[in-house]
């Protein structure tokens, strides 16, 4: 082997040894509810397209139109389409939008315009990724909060930042109890468009407005980017001074104009829906006696050392659910995590929770 790249085949080596590697499939979506995963046709519940807009004809077809941009969107990428979608978003939550081409980006531009080296950041132990290095970037000062234990932010902190509907645990923050003198920066990725009135997040449906919001675009709304709510000094500032949005290409057009499209299509109806087969999927598993986390359309379920083996066991049940394993839980925390969207049908999810029975006895038996 060539010496050169040594040290970067040993790292290979070393997460082979740990059973740690993580590999990339083939996922061609039939459906909303269903894809075909390295050439089989199976169940799909790891999707985040939680209200099926992603594979909805008029989504579909906003992704034909227009092109890339370009160029970084203060030079000469800044398209029609862009400036739309920052209106339709400013609209509908009430206050100024600004783009950026994916939720990390949104959250490292957020982080590092707000906070100021001498600042101190409180954050949330089970935050996403992109928080946690958009506060590593940003100079300030930071504390790792014990999760969901808002009380425990300190005095003459700047800010704080916490998800509210958590990506691997399913649950959702009292936002309350995370107010006070500070900033509240909330990650409502996995809650717009499916929480709250008309979609607008778990901090609407709590009766809070944070002092910043970041959103996805790629998760209910069925296209992709992300977008920060917030005042209007936010938005002037993210667009001179964050280098997530200066230094980028802005947005493909066709991304906007789908993203445009799922805003619209997302509604009420469809969040009953999710709502509905979200208590359906979770109470079925319950009844199971199954350790089921969290409180919405995500589900995990519990499975520690047996993980990898009952999601082995699901796939060959005709259920798309990859298990979920350190580093990304922490040791003892692997699960499967199930999510639901509004389009599964009722003898779906009722398929998904009998092979989940089947694939965690099979996996104990065989330990």
């Amino acid at each position: 082997m060539n010496d050169r790249f040594s040290r970067l085949a040993a790292r290979v080596a070393a997460l082979d040894a740990a059973g740690l590697r993580r590999q990339l499939r083939r996922v061609e979506p039939l459906s909303a509810a269903t894809a075909r995963v390295n050439g089989r046709e199976m169940l799909q519940f790891c999707s985040n397209d939680y209200l099926g807009l992603a594979e909805h004809p008029e989504v579909r077809a906003a992704f034909s139109r227009g092109g890339g941009a370009g160029s970084a969107r203060l030079v000469s990428g800044n398209r029609p389409a862009h400036d739309a979608l920052e209106a339709a978003l400013s609209e509908h939550f009430g206050r100024p939008a600004t783009l950026f081409p994916s939720g990390f980006q949104a959250n490292l531009g957020l982080l590092t315009t707000v906070l100021e080296a001498g600042d101190l950041a409180a954050s949330d132990a089970l935050n996403h990724a992109s928080i946690i290095d958009g506060l590593r970037l940003s100079k300030a000062e930071r504390v790792v909060l014990e999760h969901g234990k808002p009380e425990r932010v300190p005095v003459g902190a700047r800010l704080a930042v916490t998800e509210s509907l958590f990506s691997m645990d399913g649950d959702v923050a009292d936002l309350a109890a995370w107010t006070g003198g500070h900033w509240l920066a909330v990650d409502e990725a996995h809650a717009v468009g499916t929480l709250g009135p008309h979609g607008r997040g778990a901090a609407a449906a709590q009766g809070i407005e944070p002092d910043f919001l970041v959103g996805t675009l790629g998760k209910a709304y069925g296209s992709a980017g992300a977008f920060v709510i917030g005042p209007p000094a936010l938005r002037e500032l993210l667009v001179s001074t964050a280098r997530a949005f200066v230094y980028t290409t802005g947005m493909p057009e066709p991304v906007a104009h789908a993203a445009l499209a799922g805003l619209r299509l997302a509604t009420d109806e469809r969040r009953e829906r999710l709502a509905a087969n979200a208590l359906r999927l979770r109470t079925g598993l319950l009844d199971l006696g199954l350790p089921v986390l969290g409180s919405a359309h995500i589900v995990p379920v519990l499975t520690g050392d047996t993980t990898m083996a009952v999601a082995a066991r699901l796939a060959e049940s005709g259920i798309f659910a990859p298990g979920i394993r350190y580093p990304t839980v922490a040791r003892g925390q692997e699960r499967v995590r199930l999510t639901v969207c509004s389009e599964h049908t009722t003898e779906q999810i009722d398929r998904c929770v009998e092979a989940m029975g089947r694939a965690v006895r099979f996996a104990a038996i065989n330990a």
